[in-house]
């Protein structure tokens, strides 16, 4: 395998109303939902998400949580009845709702790192277009692509990987659990404080990090785990399970948003081959994750449960030399695109920050963010525990292009640019082409009026004169792409011809949705 695999990105954004500090965010996250749902033309009375095959309470240790020992932030199966109808489907694919007081943008099923970057930030275009619709409403809103406000709360950025059922879950803990503690130093976003409430003065490397408080678990919001056991694969449980990974920021940097996903689907391909056979297990996994995270000088040692004491870089780089091993072992010089250019960026990355942190303040964002906010401290002798450096950490994460800082270093070339305004526009509208996600935009797009709901694995559509609802399962993420359903919905004139020719018997390698 590859860094080539079925993920996507969960981003839940920060909300605020300017000089209303107690206004009600789930009003105003249902605000933002219905807001873009209604300016793109989506009911939001229909196309909404369908709950059906969903279970949160499923742990891939092999039971089930029962619901009454649940936080009722994890019965997300049950928020069908949301007052505010703030869930839709959009055409390119992804969810729109509101998710824990905040809008979260769930992006569609994708195959590429690059591929999951395109349309992370197609979220960001879509949260922006809906605060400036909302700005002639006062008192607007405004939103952060960010996760946590500084005072206690934090909200998560999720990826979601989908690997081989066969891979014994325990090898995925023991591999991927060194691996999470370290991999901030590439993918970290940076935060003004230390705690979780910030009430200790300091910059750190992850926004996430100080919000964790034990190993393995199935908890999301509370009791934070480093390795989240949630089993629902959204696909054929007995062939794939989905790997939903909490610990990760939001990126704003380009690169750092390549290196979060492709190291990690190479790490996973490496376990799923079994190339990893080196015991990496890191003595107090959580308290090191806090230490690395407390520390930009990056001299922090680790020790790891044989003894051995090492920094945090060091520990990325045996990473890095198992990979480059494994994909020249596999593949030499036949390995594909994607894959060579996570190793350039990892390898790269790693080097400068090996010699001077700063050297990566174009790839990596804490380095970004610190550099910015070690100007403002030098030029106005402000102390780390000033409110003004908060402000700025917040106004890095600000949605809006002209305020957010992120934005406006993007668009001046201090951050790394991997992908283009034109395929982000794209990636708007239009849904990937080599996974199940086209066939779900393409039936919104072309059939508005008669998709009632959809969820990652099934369209619920209603044809005119048929009685019952009609379910169109999908679960193989890598069936209903376009070059394998194209011409057939695209020649269906209704809802109800599409669902004959989907019915209709030919040949086996085209079928897709059924």
């Amino acid at each position: 395998m590859t860094v080539r695999r079925v993920m996507g990105v969960e981003t839940e954004y920060g909300i605020s109303v300017p000089g209303s500090p107690n206004a009600n965010p789930m009003v105003l996250s249902g605000d933002v939902v219905t807001t873009y749902a209604v300016a793109r033309g989506i009911r939001p009375t229909r196309a909404s998400w369908d709950y059906a095959d969903e279970n949160p309470l499923r742990d891939a240790r092999g039971f089930d949580m029962g619901r009454g020992s649940a936080h009722p932030s994890q019965l997300t199966d049950e928020w069908a009845d949301d007052p505010t109808m703030a869930n839709v489907v959009l055409t390119n694919g992804a969810r729109l709702y509101v998710d824990h007081a905040h809008p979260e943008y769930s992006s569609p099923e994708v195959t590429t790192p690059r591929a999951a970057i395109t349309w992370d930030r197609a979220g960001e275009w879509v949260m922006r277009e809906s605060v400036e619709r909302l700005a002639s409403v006062p008192p607007g809103v405004n939103l952060y692509k960010n996760n946590t406000d500084g005072k206690g709360a934090s909200y998560g950025t999720h990826e979601n990987y989908l690997m081989s059922r066969r891979t014994p879950f325990l090898e995925v803990v023991k591999h991927l659990m060194p691996f999470f503690v370290v991999r901030q130093i590439m993918c970290g976003a940076g935060r003004v404080g230390i705690g979780v409430d910030s009430r200790r003065n300091g910059f750190q490397l992850a926004q996430r990090s100080d919000f964790f408080e034990c190993e393995v678990g199935l908890e999301t919001t509370l009791k934070r785990p480093i390795i989240n056991t949630r089993d629902e694969p959204h696909a054929v449980a007995d062939l794939y399970r989905r790997l939903h990974v909490i610990i990760g920021d939001a990126n704003h940097s380009d690169v750092a948003d390549l290196l979060k996903l492709g190291t990690t689907s190479l790490v996973l391909a490496m376990i799923e081959d079994g190339f990893l056979v080196e015991d990496l297990t890191v003595h107090q996994p959580v308290a090191t994750l806090q230490a690395i995270s407390h520390d930009p000088t990056l001299t922090t040692q680790l020790t790891l449960a044989d003894g051995r004491t090492m920094s945090g870089l060091d520990l990325l780089g045996i990473y890095l030399e198992r990979a480059l091993a494994y994909v020249d072992q596999r593949w030499g010089a036949d390995a594909d695109s994607d894959t060579r250019e996570v190793l350039h960026w990892w390898q790269l990355t790693l080097d400068r920050l090996g010699r001077d942190p700063l050297e990566a303040r174009g790839e990596v964002e804490w380095v970004a963010k610190l550099a910015l906010l070690e100007g403002y401290r030098s030029r106005d002798g402000l102390g780390w525990g000033d409110p003004r450096l908060k402000a700025v950490d917040i106004q890095w994460s600000d949605v809006r292009s002209d305020r957010g800082l992120a934005n406006r270093m993007r668009a001046t070339g201090r951050l790394t640019r991997l992908v283009d305004d034109d395929d982000i526009a794209a990636a708007v509208e239009q849904a990937p082409e080599d996974t199940r996600a086209w066939f779900r935009g393409a039936v919104l797009r072309r059939y508005p009026d008669d998709v009632v709901a959809a969820s990652w694995d099934s369209v619920i559509v209603e044809v005119p004169g048929q009685r019952q609802l009609q379910r169109i399962p999908m679960l193989e993420p890598l069936r209903g792409t376009r070059a394998q359903l194209g011409a057939l919905v695209e020649s269906s004139t209704s809802m109800g011809e599409l669902l004959k020719h989907l019915s209709a018997p030919r040949d086996p390698s085209a079928r897709t949705s059924r």
